[in-house]
């Protein structure tokens, strides 16, 4: 017994310190790091490189034009500006739709080689010092863009990713509220990574790179914009995390497509992590493995195996003392409220209570999928995006 209560009690810290536990360790490590530097200083700058804004797009023709009025009113100096879509494989009426805007450059080629592919290719027409990604299916804040290169007037920024804003309101799906939900903390820790060292990882719905780091991604690549700020951290560069550039992106239309959505970049995660390998060491770069590790690579690996573990271990555990039982009954309301969020998100009843653990419970979930979807070679560069509600703001 003593093994199991082991296991158990070292299984529940980590999936504690995975989702909860290390928000508060990096709270306390950032608080600490401002005692010694009295204060984060504020930027002010008047850096204004040139900058290309690239957005790829795959058949998205109903949402270009907003897209494009979207980048033509954002605050930064037109003449240096230059605003690019690809469309590669795209078989809608995107010519037509692009034609109304003459300043806007249009990359074109039939092959559909996925997002990354057409990244790499995009790259070949960008000539300025700074490129900026973000799809077509998000808005951005008229700062968004000053907002962003203001940072690269450091030599050690390579990367620098805008905050993703998942668009809710009171009669949003679980998953929707749910994504909402996750963003806001996942915002909330990666300003804090930023703070302590460097944010881990970009969100691609707004991402800007110093051109010279850029490298071309294989194009099976899954999660582009992650691999790509990650290779730029392992060479020492640092990714600043940029709350006040940000993209409005509406949730997912149904739970079944952002489960579709969680397992793609899932399958992601372990594509990611297996590149990865040997290119962030705690030997080399101490902070930034343990942020990696800490932030991604538990959630990505390990707590989804080990939330079904410690549920198992609690049922043998029974007699050896009073909390189990506790344990044990905290574990099946947890999870039998996120059977009754199933239950009801699929008669349209939406009780907000229940979506965070309806929403915790697909995470993992997808964890798990993604695994053994990577293993097979199931997911392609390629992809069908999942449905989203329409745009309101």
């Amino acid at each position: 017994m003593i093994l199991q209560e082991i296991l158990f009690w070292v299984g529940l810290f980590i999936v504690f310190y995975a989702f909860l536990g290390y928000g508060f360790v990096l709270y306390f490590l950032v608080k600490l790091k401002l005692s010694f530097i009295s204060s984060m200083p504020a930027i002010i700058s008047d850096y204004k490189p040139d900058v290309s804004l690239v957005i790829p797009c795959y058949n998205e023709s109903d949402i270009i034009r907003e897209k494009v009025m979207n980048s033509l009113t954002l605050d930064y100096e037109k003449q240096k500006l230059r605003l690019c879509f690809i469309t590669d494989g795209s078989t809608d009426n995107f010519r037509e739709v692009l034609a109304e805007f003459p300043d806007v450059t249009l990359l074109h080629e039939e092959r559909r080689g996925g997002k990354t592919a057409a990244e790499n290719r995009a790259m070949k027409w960008v000539s300025t010092p700074i490129v900026i990604f973000s799809d077509a299916n998000t808005l951005l804040n008229k700062e968004a863009v000053k907002n962003i290169v203001r940072h690269f007037e450091k030599e050690d920024v390579g990367c620098v990713s805008g905050e993703k804003r998942v668009l809710s309101d009171e009669k949003d799906t679980a998953s929707a509220a749910g994504e909402g939900i996750y963003w806001k903390y996942e915002s909330f820790l990666k300003k804090l990574d930023s703070q302590l060292y460097s944010a881990v990882g970009a969100a691609g719905e707004l991402v800007a790179f110093r051109t010279s780091l850029y490298e071309d991604l294989p194009e099976d690549t899954i999660l582009d914009d992650f691999m790509q700020s990650m290779l730029i951290a392992s060479k020492g560069f640092k990714i600043v995390y940029e709350p006040e550039a940000y993209a409005l992106e509406s949730g997912s239309a149904s739970v079944a497509e952002e489960l579709k959505r969680k397992i793609r970049i899932s399958a992601g995660g372990w594509q990611s992590m297996k590149r990865l390998w040997g290119k962030i060491s705690p030997i080399n770069q101490p902070l930034l493995f343990f942020q990696y590790l800490s932030h991604r690579v538990l959630r990505w690996t390990v707590t989804p195996f080990i939330l079904i573990l410690i549920f198992i271990l609690n049922f043998f555990l029974l007699d050896s003392g009073w909390v189990y039982p506790l344990t044990l009954i905290a574990q099946i309301t947890f999870y039998l409220a996120a059977a009754v969020g199933y239950f009801l998100e699929n008669r349209q009843i939406r009780l907000k209570i229940l979506f965070v653990p309806y929403y915790f419970c697909v995470m993992n979930y997808a964890v798990i999928a993604g695994l053994f979807r990577f293993l097979k070679g199931g997911q392609k560069g390629t992809w069908e995006k999942a449905k989203r509600k329409a745009m309101t703001t």
